[in-house]
């Protein structure tokens, strides 16, 4: 079990009686039971924030410091972040990519940051937190059905979970539904499962050999964080085409 790092308890301090005066007026609870409701911040909600300041940071040195003739490397960063993430939504989603281009890179850099926290000895990634890949999941099925009525209207959208035979529309509409519904848990399993399982593994082999040893495990633990973020965009990128394909 982790302790509480030093940013999870300030958070705690600062925001607790926030949310504690919340469940008082709200749901109109005493000081002490609302105390006792309140959740708190954990350690992986304080790395996330962590990772949201630090892209925050990143981006706005970025936008501050734009230059054609003398780009900084953190512009020769964003650049071949975007040349990437670019490249392959005009391969995946084709003509109008870059109208998606930045939630699917946001996406990327999110888990990405996340996963490769778990580098630093003791300190777990919050991708192991099943919650927090339940949040991702989450937000990229709302977004990406928003982008298929957005593109192709109502109705339009619907006649995707009918099939292409209108009276078979009875039998393929609840299993598109069903299989819709399933990407979440799918997104939600792959992304925690693996990054669980590579930092028991890291975690186990400092515990035993913490010399030497771990190093090759935090190579490992580092290539499948950066495959696990890959998939994770991947598959946004995948839903969002199927999504937004307007049928001939």
């Amino acid at each position: 079990m982790h302790g509480s790092f030093f940013l999870t308890h300030f958070l705690d301090q600062t925001f607790g009686g926030i949310e504690a005066s919340a469940f008082q007026s709200i749901v109109g609870l005493s000081a002490s039971d609302a105390a006792q409701q309140a959740a708190g911040v954990n350690n992986a909600l304080a790395l996330e924030l962590l990772v949201v300041g630090g892209m925050i940071v990143f981006f706005l040195i970025v936008r501050m410091t734009l230059s054609v003739e003398r780009p900084n490397p953190a512009q020769q960063v964003a650049e071949m972040v975007g040349e990437f993430t670019g490249g392959l939504g005009e391969q995946i989603i084709g003509h109008g990519y870059e109208r998606y281009q930045a939630f699917v890179t946001c996406i990327f850099l999110f888990v990405l940051l996340n996963n490769l926290v778990g580098l630093i000895p003791g300190v777990p990634p919050p991708t192991v937190s099943p919650w927090v890949p339940l949040g991702l999941a989450l937000p990229t099925f709302i977004y990406y059905n928003y982008q298929g009525f957005r593109e192709q209207g109502f109705i339009g959208y619907l006649k995707h979970f009918c099939g292409p035979i209108w009276w078979m529309a009875w039998l393929l509409l609840p299993i598109e539904l069903v299989s819709h519904l399933a990407r979440i848990m799918s997104l939600t399993i792959r992304l925690y499962a693996n990054m669980y399982a590579s930092d028991m593994v890291t975690l186990g082999f400092f515990s035993l050999i913490p010399i030497g040893v771990p190093a090759i495990f935090l190579g490992l633990h580092a290539f499948v964080s950066v495959i696990q973020a890959f998939v994770f965009m991947l598959l946004t990128m995948i839903y969002i085409s199927l999504a937004t394909t307007h049928e001939h």
